[in-house]
């Protein structure tokens, strides 16, 4: 039986992360819209700095391997950040921002100085009606689908293969209980027919080039990600979203329930994707 993309359980890495961190969290970031029918989202330096960083990044992909270096960086990255400047990437005042603009562009610097696999190929997963990020169903008989957008794919001629590259702009390193790379496992497995050669981390905040981590198999990727996404899935039909902390809430959802009860600042509407922007 065909299904409805539209009545399908959608889920990514970032909307699974939410429910396990809290599912309250997630309700109020995903499915909550205020009375004006929008929803609602939370901006903060960390946030700001992420974007500007990786859409100057990813900004590469649009270019041949040959021409991705002739507009300078630090360009292409001035012009990103005044996109997240001021209150609207979060800052509280001119310190925090120049602060964290100084940091982002030592990143910047980095990859500009040892640009590594940014100026060999790279293979593009095709883009999906409506702009809507790359995405198959991950269960039909849950009504389940799964989408993700992945940062970096390198072409490897030698066996025409592809290895995904993931931008880190943070400080830690990604947790190995992360379903990230399950996920990105499974989206090159649905969405295109090259070999995945392998897989990185780039932590460009200290390192030079990407460390190379192993791409989990398709048969445990799925389970964990189903196990997942199902979760959410008997939530959502529940309606139950609790906080594991109860009524005083947790690091995740307190900043959406200030907004919810007026006490943050609204920063800027984005009417494309119908959601307000606040800083707590």
């Amino acid at each position: 039986m065909a299904q409805d993309k539209y009545s399908a359980v959608w889920v990514s890495h970032s909307s699974i992360n939410d429910f396990i961190k809290c599912p309250r969290a997630y309700f109020l970031h995903n499915m909550y819209k205020n009375p004006r029918g929008m929803k609602i989202n939370v901006v903060n330096m960390h946030l700001s700095l992420g974007i500007a960083v990786h859409e100057t990044l990813e900004g590469l992909l649009a270019y041949k391997a040959e021409d991705r270096f002739k507009k300078p960086l630090l360009q292409t990255f001035e012009e990103n950040w005044a996109k997240v400047s001021g209150k609207v990437g979060g800052f509280k005042n001119a310190n925090e921002e120049i602060e964290a603009k100084a940091r982002a562009k030592k990143m910047i610097e980095r990859v500009n100085e040892n640009p590594g696999p940014l100026e060999k190929l790279a293979v593009k997963l095709k883009t999906h009606a409506n702009n809507m990020p790359p995405n198959f169903y991950l269960s039909e008989i849950d009504n389940i689908i799964l989408s993700g957008k992945i940062d970096w794919l390198q072409y490897m001629p030698e066996d025409d293969s592809v290895k995904v590259i993931d931008f880190k702009t943070g400080k830690n390193d990604e947790d190995k209980e992360s379903l990230q790379l399950p996920i990105y496992a499974l989206l090159l497995n649905a969405l295109q027919k090259r070999k995945i050669s392998g897989a990185a981390y780039w932590y460009i905040d200290r390192n030079n080039e990407p460390t190379d981590v192993v791409l989990p198999d398709i048969a445990s990727a799925k389970n964990r990600v189903l196990a997942a996404a199902i979760k959410v899935k008997i939530a959502r039909e529940k309606g139950v979203f609790e906080c594991p902390y109860g009524a005083q809430g947790c690091f995740a959802c307190k900043p959406f329930e200030k907004i919810v009860r007026g006490e943050a600042e609204l920063v800027k509407v984005d009417e494309t994707r119908r959601t307000e922007l606040y800083m707590i």
